[in-house]
């Protein structure tokens, strides 16, 4: 019995040390996963939510439509604004042509009148002048037709400043008050449109769509994302070196990344190392180095090989 039992338990050390030894990493690879920033889209105004144009998994272009929230209201309201627009537009235009043609020649005839009644008005007053000198009328006469000619002259004078001012446009304090109407309309056009512009979505950068996070019908509360992207430029490795091993991957540095599963293994670039240590995650499950303070380091794939890679997966990184 005793050499049985001596037996089988050199067979477990022998085992425990085999597994011990395969744990072992090469020197020259890190033990890290793949990581991922998410861009979550949605509207900066609340809506229902009319429309859902992708679902999870698809893979979508920049500008590709996401989605659209019901814009009845919107829609109403950039229609009033350009209305409003248009009318503060007029009344400018109005304001710098001065009365209409029509008023402008009713002043006209009124003056090329007033100075026909003025011109027969001024004979009359020489024929009384040369009248009274040959006495034949009294000096009253004459009196009466100097002030009837006066009386011409200074209509004549009125028409002719309500035809100059007929002519001008608005004071200039009318046509900068309307001028700022006119941008303030404006400016309320803008924003009625971008408001209806936020109930159509689209994709700012081309990725895959992680997750649609509201369905059809809901009510979607503004700001709240509705949909989740992974741009291929927002995956990266993240993996972690020992000290002494930290001058091997500075910034700039080439690595090839292998993963279980992988067709190929993929090139990345290290983007990032972390100026002060840290424990080893307990998501790298190494023996050698649990407890040795390390440095993380970031690393980001060429971009047509970054779909290979999935967010959470463990991943191998060495250095070229």
């Amino acid at each position: 019995m005793k050499t049985r039992h001596s037996s089988a338990m050199t067979l477990m050390i022998a085992g425990a040390t085999a597994l011990v030894g395969c744990s072992k990493n090469d020197p020259g690879t890190y033990q890290g996963y793949v990581e991922a920033e998410f861009v979550h889209v949605g509207s900066g105004v609340a809506g229902r939510l009319e429309r859902l144009f992708v679902a999870r998994g698809q893979a979508v272009e920049a500008k590709a439509p996401l989605f659209e929230l019901e814009a009845n209201q919107e829609t109403a309201a950039v229609t009033q604004a350009d209305e409003a627009l248009s009318a503060a537009k007029a009344q400018l235009a109005d304001l710098g042509t001065g009365k209409r043609s029509a008023e402008v020649e009713v002043v006209r005839a009124q003056l090329e009148q007033a100075m026909a009644t003025e011109k027969q008005s001024a004979s009359q007053l020489a024929r009384d002048t040369a009248q009274l000198e040959a006495g034949g009328i009294s000096r009253t006469q004459l009196e009466a037709s100097r002030a009837r000619h006066d009386v011409d002259a200074a209509r004549v004078r009125e028409l002719r400043g309500q035809l100059q001012v007929a002519e001008l446009s608005a004071r200039p304090e009318q046509i900068r008050a309307q001028t700022s109407q006119v941008a303030a309309s404006r400016a309320a056009a803008d924003q009625t449109r971008w408001r209806l512009d936020q109930k159509h979505v689209a994709a700012t950068q081309a990725g895959v769509v992680v997750d649609t996070l509201f369905r059809e019908g809901e009510w979607v509360p503004a700001g709240s994302p509705v949909v989740r992207i992974l741009p291929p430029a927002n995956v990266k490795v993240r993996f972690f070196v020992p000290e002494p091993s930290l001058g091997l991957v500075p910034v700039g540095r080439k690595l090839t990344v292998r993963c279980d599963g992988c067709a190929k293994a993929v090139a990345a670039t290290v983007s990032y190392v972390s100026t002060e240590p840290e424990f080893t995650p307990p998501i790298i499950y190494s023996n050698d180095t649990r407890a040795k303070l390390v440095f993380m380091v970031e690393a980001r794939p060429a971009v047509e090989d970054a779909p290979i890679l999935h967010p959470g997966q463990p991943v191998e990184v060495v250095p070229q």
